[in-house]
C-alpha cells in the first residue's frame, strides 16, 4: 500500500457517504489518506476499482442490485484487492466471522475512533478472505467475476451453461461465450449445489440448461465413460457423462 491510504466509499444513500467524508477528513489528522471516489452500489464500485485501484473500501451491506457482500467477494479477482471494511446498520451479519485479519465491521452511526482505529488495522492488512465472505452469502453470489482487459467482467450465474476444470483455471460456458476463472470448482459446486449437477470428476452443468442425454457413439476421451453424453440448451457441444455419474440419466428421467 502506499503511504497514503486511498479510500473509496461505497454506500447507496448520499448522506452515508458524506458522514463517511466528514469522518475521514477527522481521521486524517491521525492517519494519512486520500479519497480517491464514491460508488453508489457494488458495481459502480467494481468499474471504478478495475481502472482507479483503492487500498481500502469503505462498503455497506445492504445495496439495491449488488450487495456489499457480492461486491467483496468480486473485489477479491482485482490484481491488487483492495482491504475491506463494512460499514452497516445491521449487526446480524455474524460480526464474529469479521473476526480475520482481512477486514473490519462498523456499525452505523460510525465513530471517528472506531474508524480511524480500522483504518490504522487496514494498512498492515492485506484483502479479506472470499471463503469468509462467502460464509456470509450462504445464497451464494448472483455473478462470477472475470477480470480481462484491465477491467471486472459480471458474468450472471443464471447464464452459465457449464463450468469445467481445466489445469488451474475452471472455464465458465455460457450461450455467448467462455471466460476463465481461477476458482475450484469442488467450491463452486459447493457454492450453487442447487443449480448445477456434476457429471465428471472436471465437469458441472446448469440443470437449467439439460435438454436431454444421448448414447455416445464412441469413446474418444481416453477414459472410460459411460456411454451417454448430455444435452444442453444453447450451444451444440455434447459432455461426457463419466460412469460414476451415469445415475443422473435416470434421476433427470424421473424429474
Amino acid at each position: 500500500m502506499s503511504e497514503a491510504l486511498r479510500v473509496l466509499i461505497v454506500d447507496d444513500e448520499a448522506p452515508a457517504r458524506s458522514r463517511l467524508k466528514e469522518l475521514l477528513q477527522d481521521c486524517a489528522a491521525s492517519q494519512s489518506l486520500e479519497l480517491v471516489g464514491e460508488a453508489a452500489n457494488g458495481n459502480e464500485a467494481l468499474e471504478f476499482l478495475a481502472q482507479s485501484p483503492a487500498d481500502v473500501v469503505l462498503l455497506d451491506i445492504r445495496m439495491p442490485g449488488m450487495d456489499g457482500i457480492e461486491a467483496a467477494q468480486h473485489m477479491q479477482c482485482l490484481p491488487q484487492p483492495p482491504a475491506v471494511i463494512f460499514v452497516t446498520a445491521y449487526d446480524h451479519y455474524a460480526v464474529q466471522a469479521f473476526e480475520v485479519n482481512a477486514i473490519d465491521y462498523l456499525l452505523k452511526p460510525v465513530r471517528a475512533e472506531r474508524l480511524l482505529a480500522a483504518l490504522f488495522k487496514a494498512k498492515a492488512l492485506v484483502a479479506g478472505s472470499v471463503e469468509a465472505l462467502r460464509g456470509l452469502a450462504p445464497q451464494g453470489r448472483t455473478n462470477l467475476s472475470v477480470y480481462e482487459r484491465n477491467r471486472i467482467v459480471l458474468v450472471p450465474v443464471e447464464e452459465i451453461v457449464y463450468l469445467r476444470a481445466e489445469l488451474k483455471y475452471v472455464t465458465v460456458r455460457t450461450a455467448e461465450r467462455e471466460y476463465l476463472v481461477e476458482e475450484s470448482l469442488s467450491h463452486l459446486e459447493q457454492e450453487f449445489d442447487r443449480r448445477f449437477v456434476r457429471i465428471h470428476r472436471n465437469c458441472l452443468v446448469a440443470k437449467a440448461y439439460v435438454e436431454g442425454f444421448e448414447r455416445q457413439a464412441q469413446d474418444d476421451s481416453g477414459e472410460a465413460q459411460s456411454g451417454w453424453v448430455v444435452v444442453l440448451n444453447g450451444i451444440a457441444e455434447r459432455l461426457p457423462i463419466s460412469r460414476r455419474q451415469q445415475h443422473i440419466v435416470k434421476e433427470f428421467g424421473r424429474s
